[in-house]
Formats: C-alpha cells, structure tokens, sequence
C-alpha cells in the first residue's frame, strides 16, 4: 500500500495559458517537484478533489474576465473549502495593491507577479510546499496523540509464555512480525490478543510508525467510515471540521482492528475494498487516498463458523488471516502462572512462597488481567 507520491512534493497549477503550464512544469520539474497542471478552475476544482496537494499555484485570471482577477479569487475560496490547510499562491500580469489585499484576505499565502522571476518563484513555492506537509504532519500527530493518551496506549508489557503452546505460538509470531502480512489473532476473552498485537508491531519493520487500535466491533455502523477513513468538513450534519481516520493516521505503521468477528455486513463490505485495493476516500470527499498501512485483526470468534452461517464474508476472511496466530487460554499455559509477578512488577530480593497467600495454582481459569490483579495481591505483606 505505498504512495508512489510519497517522496515528492506535489504542487497544483492552474493557468489557462498553455505555454505558462509548460514553462513552470519545466522550472519545477527539474527542481524535484512534481506538477500536475490544468487548464481552467474546474479543472483545478476536479484536481484537488480526486487527490491531496502540498501547495498550489494559481492564475487569477481566465477566459471569462483576463483583468479583475474574479474568477482566480473564486478558485481561490473553493480550493480553500475543500481542504483548508492547502497553501495556496497566486500569479497575476495585472497585480495591483487592492487585489493582492484581496487574494491574502481570500487566503492566498503569496502573490506572484507575471512575469515571474525564477529565483523568486521556487522560493515561494518550496517555502509553501513545505508549509503545506507540515500542517497535514501537525493535524496527524494532533490526532495521533489523541489516541496515545487513551487507555492502554503505552502497554508495552512482555509477552509471558513458559508453556510449550506459548512457546511455539510466540516463536511463529516472531517469523511473521518482519513480514508485512496480515495478521489474524484469535482466542478467548482475556488471553492477551492486544499485547501480542502491539508485540508484533514493536518487533516488525514498522516499529517506529505508529501503533493504532480501534474496537471495529463497538464503531456503529452508521459512524463506521468515519472513524476508519476518516471525513471532510461539511460532510454531514456534526462534521463541523475535518478529521483524520484510522487508516491515515497508522499510515507507516500497524492497525490493530480488535473484535472484528463483530462487523456487521456492510462494515464488512467496505473494510474489504481498502484491504483490496490499498484504497479509501474520506467521508464527504471524492479524492481517493492511499496508505502505507499492515493489518492486525483480533477476535473472540470462530469466523470460519460466522462463514458458514452467512455472518461474515469469506473473501474478507481470505483477507484477514493470511496468518493466524490463536492463542491459548491462561488455563492451559501451565507454568506461565509462574512467570507472572516477578516479569510484570519487578521480582523483590529472594521471593518466596512465604509471601503468597496460599500456594500459586498451576492452572488459572481468567484471563491476563485477573491474573494480574491476583497476584498483586498474594504478594502484599
């Protein structure tokens, strides 16, 4: 799922004149810009509707009116509504004080007075570039920070596995953590799906993106779209600025999409399409949008069950479970009860069995946090 756009800054022209679009394709090209030219305000409209743009450069004039500078400020102000955070410059042979107070009240970041001086312009335009990945950086991490604040998003507790199925389980997740295939992690309630996940993450390639986590199977389906692909402002009646989803902001890293066999069908339906294709457009807009993104799913679930009953789609299944890693309950994990407090709290000088409550059972029937809780509790003096 990765950007061929990526790497370039990519800046928008618009000029109805066709040797002004060959002329600035020429300069910029060869300074590592990519361009993508049009030649009227609905092509530029259409343009930024179908992809994302660092920068853009516009002529204020076209055939309609070549002197007032109307239809330019017109583009100006749709460009502006349809992505707000655009850094927008505009070029004018007819530049006067009042339209360029004008175009800067519009929102134009500079103004560009034909004909050009070539040092000058790619100043503007790198300075403008850069302006433009930067706030699309600040909006990501804004939101990415978000997350890191909500419960759990720093557990980076161990994997804790002395039992021969945990060993071999965590030997095959250690094989699969470096490829950039899906991941399906099934298992009971309580077995510690979300710490193998985040495991995972911190043992791939992927380590330093970032780590995202939604609760497919709590998202409404109404609101589904949204929090996975995210929306534009104006998109719907509560949309009152726009918002990043999930898939954009693990862009680099992992999505951890937890209690998946909870999908209803057409949740299902459109998580396919971006699994598919690598594809997704946010709410509100036409622009398609790709991501760098790996898919880990979790369930409690037995999908290939949900199949047979028509709950849940074979061809997303497909998609899923590339690998399956299905962890053990705590109950059969045997020794791994040992293991716990001293790997999770920190072992205190020479612990002994004088300080638990009773003796540690060998099997214990919970799940990861009981345990936990339990043996903070044996061990209080």
């Amino acid at each position: 799922m990765t950007d061929p756009h990526a790497e370039r800054p990519c800046l928008l022209v618009a000029d109805d004149a066709p040797d002004v679009r060959t002329a600035l394709r020429l300069l910029l090209s060869g300074e590592g810009i990519e361009v993508h030219a049009v030649g009227s305000p609905a092509g530029a409209v259409a343009a930024a509707a179908e992809r994302c743009f660092d920068a853009a450069l516009l002529d204020l004039n076209y055939a309609r009116d070549t002197t007032s500078g109307g239809e330019g400020l017109d583009l100006l102000g749709r460009l502006r509504q349809q992505d707000p955070d655009l850094p927008v410059v505009v070029m004018t042979a007819w530049a006067t004080v009042e339209l360029a107070v004008q175009a800067m009240q519009a929102g134009a970041r500079d103004v560009v007075e034909k004909p050009w001086d070539n040092a000058r312009l790619l100043a503007v335009v790198r300075n403008q570039l850069e302006l433009g990945r930067a706030l699309r950086r600040a909006r990501r991490l804004e939101a990415e920070n978000v997350l890191l604040r909500g419960p759990g998003a720093s557990d980076d507790r161990p994997i804790i596995g002395a039992s021969r199925a945990m060993s071999e389980l965590l030997a095959l997740a250690a094989r699969v953590a470096g490829a950039d295939a899906p991941v399906l992690i099934t298992g009971e309630n309580g077995t510690g799906k979300t710490l193998l996940a985040r495991w995972i993450h911190r043992s791939s390639g992927r380590a330093a993106g970032p780590f995202v986590e939604v609760n497919a199977g709590g998202v409404p389906e109404s609101l589904f779209e949204s929090e996975l692909f995210g929306h534009v402002k104006g998109a719907f009646t509560d949309a009152r600025e726009t918002r990043a989803g999930r898939f954009e902001l693990a862009e680099g890293g992992t999505l951890f999409l937890d209690e998946v066999g909870n999908l209803p069908a057409g949740a299902q339906a459109k998580l396919l399409r971006v699994l598919e294709r690598g594809e997704f457009e946010p709410v509100g807009s036409s622009r398609t949008r790709r991501a760098d993104v790996r898919v880990v799913a979790a369930t409690n679930a037995d999908l290939a069950k949900l199949v047979a009953e028509g709950r849940f789609r074979q061809d997303l299944l497909f998609r899923l479970n590339l690998v399956e890693l299905r962890l053990p309950a705590l109950r059969d994990r045997g020794r791994t009860w040992r293991c716990w407090r001293p790997r999770r709290w920190g072992a205190p000088p020479r612990t002994t069995a004088a300080r638990w409550r009773g003796s540690p059972p060998t099997r214990w029937p919970h799940s990861t946090g009981t345990a936990g809780q339990a043996t903070c509790a044996s061990c209080r003096t």
